[in-house]
Formats: C-alpha cells, sequence, structure tokens
C-alpha cells in the first residue's frame, strides 16, 4: 500500500471513528406523542423528529354510534437549540356513524396546524424547578369538506415537565385557544386547554404513563368539555426510534367513549 493510501484510509478511519462517537454522544430523541401533555424539550438546531401512528375512535351518544381511524402526525425541526418549526395533523381519517335510520361514511384529509416550540427553561432535579416550554400553533381549515374547521384557531399552551427520584416524572400543561361557534354566526369564543401527566420507568428502555387531560373547556354553547383519562407505554428501540402505545377513556359527553393508539417517532 503506497503512502498515499495509507494516509486516505487513516482519514476515513478517523472519520468513521468520530461519526460513531458523535452518534453514541447523541441524546436521546423525546417524542411529544402519546398523550396531551407534551415534553418540554425541543429536538436541538438542524435535527428532526418525526412522529406518527394509527388511531382510533369509538364513540355512542344521542342514539349515534361513531368509529373514527386517524393517522396523526408531526412534525419538528429545529432552526435553533431552542426554537422548533411544528406542522401537525390528523392526516387521513375515515368515519362511520350509524344509527336508526341508516349509516353514514366519510373519508378524507384532516385540517393541518403550523407552529413553534420554545423551550425556555431547563428543568433542575435538586432545584426542584421544571423544565418550560412554550407553544404556539394556528390551525388552519385546510382539510376535506368533512373534517374541515372554520377559519384559522390560534392556540398557546406552557409545559412544565419536573425529573423525580427513581426516573420518574411529572408534567402540566395549560393554555388557551380560540374557534369558531357552530352556529354560523360568525362570532369566535375562547376555550382553555389542561392536562397533568405522571411517568415512571417498567423496564430498561420501557416506561409507562396516567395522565387526565382537558383539550377543550368551553361553554355548553361553544362545544362543551372535552375531558378524558389515559395511559400508555413507550419503548426506546435506541437513541433515534421510539414505540408507543397509548389508551383513552372519554370522561364527558363531548368526549369520544375509547380513544386507543399506537405510534413510532424517527429522529433524524
Amino acid at each position: 500500500m503506497t503512502k498515499t493510501r495509507v494516509i486516505v484510509a487513516a482519514l476515513l478511519t478517523a472519520a468513521v471513528g468520530a461519526a460513531r462517537a458523535a452518534d453514541e454522544a447523541a441524546e436521546a430523541i423525546e417524542p411529544d406523542q402519546p398523550g396531551i401533555v407534551e415534553s418540554s424539550s425541543t429536538v436541538g438546531k438542524g435535527r428532526a423528529l418525526l412522529e406518527t401512528g394509527l388511531g382510533y375512535q369509538r364513540d355512542k351518544s344521542d342514539g349515534v354510534r361513531s368509529r373514527l381511524w386517524s393517522t396523526p402526525t408531526l412534525l419538528r425541526f429545529g432552526f435553533a437549540e431552542d426554537w422548533e418549526f411544528r406542522l401537525e395533523t390528523d392526516g387521513y381519517q375515515r368515519l362511520r356513524a350509524s344509527d336508526g335510520g341508516g349509516t353514514v361514511k366519510a373519508s378524507g384529509w384532516a385540517d393541518t396546524a403550523l407552529g413553534v416550540k420554545w423551550h425556555v427553561q431547563d428543568g433542575d432535579a435538586e432545584r426542584n424547578t421544571p423544565g418550560l416550554a412554550w407553544l404556539l400553533n394556528v390551525d388552519m381549515d385546510s382539510g376535506s369538506s368533512a373534517f374541515r374547521g372554520q377559519g384559522l384557531r390560534p392556540s398557546l399552551r406552557l409545559t412544565a415537565e419536573w425529573d423525580l427520584p427513581r426516573d420518574w416524572s411529572a408534567g402540566l400543561i395549560g393554555g388557551l385557544y380560540r374557534d369558531s361557534r357552530d352556529d354560523g354566526s360568525g362570532k369566535h369564543f375562547v376555550g382553555g386547554i389542561l392536562g397533568a401527566s405522571l411517568g415512571w420507568p417498567i423496564a430498561q428502555a420501557w416506561k409507562g404513563y396516567v395522565e387526565v387531560a382537558g383539550d377543550q373547556l368551553a361553554s355548553n354553547r361553544n362545544g362543551g368539555r372535552s375531558i378524558s383519562a389515559g395511559t400508555g407505554v413507550t419503548w426506546l428501540v435506541d437513541r433515534r426510534l421510539q414505540l408507543d402505545a397509548s389508551i383513552n377513556r372519554g370522561l364527558t359527553k363531548q368526549t369520544a367513549d375509547w380513544v386507543l393508539g399506537v405510534g413510532v417517532s424517527i429522529g433524524f
């Protein structure tokens, strides 16, 4: 082997070793799914995280039985160390509703939301201070006619995340959203968002959680209160891949009776 080839081989070996070391030093992904109480972390500058899955809702209310399949998806891209851009949608949906008079079917795309997350503060277990982040989203009336909302619907949320002893964790989220009334008046209203979660380690790379959350807290004329209780598990396959499963039970009339989901999160 010539001297040049030796140098090239040495450089390639060093580059591969550096890449492996960087990969090993990279922090594990911290997806927002599953659950309503999102993490306070951002993905980091120049990194992306795709969170997607399959959702199923079953409900019976006022004599109407409904089944809804969806493909919820969230794409997060870090344009600064503490800032990320977010693109979120419930994806392709398929609805089947029936009562004594017959069955109605609908399928199409859900609305898309654009947003940003700002990681304000790191958590400190010794001082018992939480990690904090602000999330600003704007839902757009971009979906198929059967699933389209009315106009632009902004929301602002603050999420807090505490690291507890023995790898337990706790989270809170609260916020406000603005939406249009369904009566055709064109008037708007402001509703609330509030949730709490508790997580714990199950085994190596496995975690469980429970949460109670209200993603729609408004007066009856503005849609009422949508509150649910849920639990789920996550499996961090490696630093860039997480699988999850969840189940939620509706606690109010305005909430679907059961919501099930399976998901995958992939970091880039």
